[in-house]
């Protein structure tokens, strides 16, 4: 039992196990990691191994992994890059919405620049700000794309009733909000993603709490499949849903290769079922 490994947005088609570089940056996402080459080296990477849908956000360094992606990886030959904004850095560790139009502009404008491109594949709102009509932020981003300088639009962190209400505003099609088998918190947008055939990114996919303590379930199965707790939660969120696209981030060159190996576990569903039910638990636990 298996899904289909990749997904299309517009007339782009790439793999549904993608790759996050927010990790690639320093201490608190903020500047260069202390091993600069070792990020550039895990970028090229990932893309050997077959990701070819890349996340990013100006916010990660703030610049710094836009401009790791460009150097690593620039022209983007058969890449799908997706970029994020709509926040500002004060300090490491400290991540502030600010969604005024011009600033959103200047956004996309400061991406486009770091990533060398004329058009950027997939930008998303990183977070709606509540000081800012929506109407306004998506109103810009609608502007930007009729510009040419942005291919698709995406939302971040957002609500059922915040992504029907941008959807009448501009065309949505990807949504990013923390899913993973400790927190279905956004269940019900994942639910409505699957309907609508719009993507959802899980961030923090292998984030698994409790789940994963030493001599817990989870990890039980780990050693009785012979997969890691990490390559068994991704398998999950690739069979959970058609729309699901992972975007795993680490600067382990040795967790990379592990992670996107998951793309092609072959899980039974007496497997998928006992996954579920750990998740469900989890939720209830919450």
């Amino acid at each position: 039992m298996m899904n289909p490994s990749t997904f299309t947005i517009g007339d782009r088609t790439f793999n549904r196990l993608g790759y996050g570089g927010m990790r690639l940056t320093g201490e608190g996402v903020w500047g260069l990691p202390k091993d600069p080459a070792n990020a550039i080296s895990v970028l090229k990477r990932a893309v050997e191994l077959g990701a070819n849908f890349i996340d990013t956000a100006d916010a990660y360094g703030p610049a710094t992994n836009e401009e790791q992606i460009a150097e690593a990886l620039h022209p983007y030959d058969g890449l799908f890059i997706a970029t994020k904004g709509g926040l500002v850095r004060p300090a490491p560790g400290q991540w502030e919405p600010l969604g005024r139009p011009e600033y959103l502009r200047q956004c996309v404008e400061m991406s486009l620049r770091r990533l060398k491109v004329d058009v950027i594949d997939l930008w998303q709102l990183h977070r709606i700000d509540p000081q800012v009509p929506m109407a306004d932020q998506i109103g810009l981003m609608a502007d930007m794309q009729k510009e040419g300088k942005i291919a698709h639009l995406g939302l971040s962190q957002v609500s059922v009733g915040e992504l029907k209400q941008a959807r009448e505003i501009a065309p949505i099609v990807s949504v990013q909000n923390l899913y993973n088998l400790a927190d279905r918190s956004s269940e019900d947008v994942l639910d409505y993603c699957t309907a609508e055939g719009i993507a959802f990114i899980p961030w923090f996919p292998v984030a698994n709490g409790e789940l994963a303590r030493p001599g817990g379930v989870l990890d039980t199965m780990a050693h009785q499949t012979g997969y890691t707790v990490a390559q068994l939660a991704l398998a999950w969120l690739l069979h959970k849903s058609p729309v699901m696209v992972p975007i795993p981030g680490t600067s382990s060159l040795a967790h990379l290769e592990e992670n996107l190996q998951s793309a092609s576990l072959s899980l039974s569903d007496d497997d998928l079922a006992k996954l579920e039910a750990l998740a469900s638990a989890e939720t209830v636990g919450r």
